[in-house]
């Protein structure tokens, strides 16, 4: 695979320890590789000056003194209005629209990967290389690249890069995949990296604070007006503060006396109303997704069962997705599942191989 000639390949450096690694890694193998950043936005555009988030001035900085260290090329480019458009637009109107988006996988498809395979063609590299824990093989016998769950269950990445085309998946490597997050660590402490001991990023990295309505307030000059809670009746009971700011499944502050515990269980954005009610209103067998994205397989053909994730570190559940038409699938689960949410992903495995994922675009009822 690796022919005789030298390989070439760009390193996403993100300013984190683990695409330190990868780029020490893919040096170790032989490969002649360039380092790149891609500036998604300045913190003080966003209002987040006086914050540290994943790419952050400071996470540029880390990743050219790593470069250095490393003596390969360095460069940043700049893609903030890209970013603003397609990551940040998005994440708003989806909320807006009664959604929950999924900002961190919306930009490995549409930034990065799309992105750093066109750059990695105009500088003529062979390969793009990121931090993500997860795995690529080819299957020969199907004739297809397989996406796989990481060899560190605890750090496995693989539910946010379901949307990886087959093109994208021969050209891009994952050298973090065999390895766990301590082994990572101990080769950067080995090498006198300076992000060795660097924390990992957990938040969306332009709401660090987890303050989404305040950002987006703050980014759009809008105020999101107070409404009615309303029982499933349609009585109303009790004041919101901004439908905007509530997630199916909610029960903390919601500032209701009703006698027992309620949960947030609709959102009519329209009329800017929730809906609250007992928990078991959450719960649903039946889903129904678009904007599938196969990988182990060229297309869904008839029932299969798999085993799904309808949130990034849910538990996998028995489910059998079937085709439901126009390119939508219709997930049935085995049991009930629990504020399952317009807007975010479903990925289905088989296994430790990704079998494919989508949008959640439906959620049918448990009596439905």
């Amino acid at each position: 695979m690796w022919e005789n000639r030298e390989k070439s390949a760009l390193i996403a450096m993100s300013g984190g320890v683990d695409s330190s690694v990868a780029a020490w890694l893919m040096l170790r193998q032989g490969c002649r590789c360039e380092g790149i950043t891609m500036r998604l936005y300045r913190n003080e555009d966003i209002g987040l000056s006086r914050f540290h988030t994943c790419c952050s001035q400071r996470d540029i900085d880390d990743a050219s003194e790593v470069a250095f260290q490393l003596d390969i090329p360095y460069e940043v480019l700049d893609f903030t209005a890209d970013f603003r458009e397609q990551i940040i637009g998005k994440f708003i109107r989806t909320y807006e629209a009664g959604g929950t988006p999924n900002p961190c996988i919306d930009c490995n498809r549409y930034m990065k990967f799309d992105r750093l395979l066109r750059y990695a063609d105009e500088r003529g590299l062979d390969y793009v290389v990121t931090g993500h824990y997860a795995r690529i093989e080819y299957d020969p016998g199907a004739g297809r690249y397989l996406l796989k769950k990481a060899l560190d269950a605890g750090k496995d990445q693989s539910y946010v890069l379901y949307m990886l085309t087959q093109e994208q998946l021969s050209r891009i490597r994952f050298p973090m995949g065999d390895r766990t997050k301590a082994e990572t660590r101990e080769i950067a402490e080995r090498l006198g990296l300076c992000n060795a001991r660097k924390r990992d990023s957990q938040d969306i990295c332009f709401v660090p604070d987890g303050d989404y309505v305040g950002f987006m307030e703050r980014y759009t000059g809008k105020r999101y007006p107070a409404g009615d809670f309303l029982d499933r009746e349609g009585r109303t009971v009790g004041r919101h503060r901004g439908a905007v700011g509530y997630t199916l499944g909610q029960r903390k502050g919601l500032g209701l006396a009703m006698g027992e515990r309620v949960y947030v269980c609709g959102k009519d954005m329209a009329a800017n109303t929730i809906t609250v009610g007992p928990e078991e209103t959450l719960y649903t067998r039946v889903l129904l997704a678009e904007d599938m994205n196969w990988i182990s397989i060229p297309a869904l053909e008839g029932p299969v069962r798999v085993k799904a994730r309808t949130r990034y570190h849910q538990a996998e559940q028995w489910a059998v997705a079937a085709p439901e038409g126009d390119g939508r699938v219709r997930l049935t689960f085995d049991r009930p599942q629990r504020a399952v949410t317009v807007g975010q992903a479903v990925v289905l495995y088989d296994g430790d191989v990704v079998v494919g994922g989508g949008t959640i675009c439906d959620v049918l009822p448990e009596n439905g």
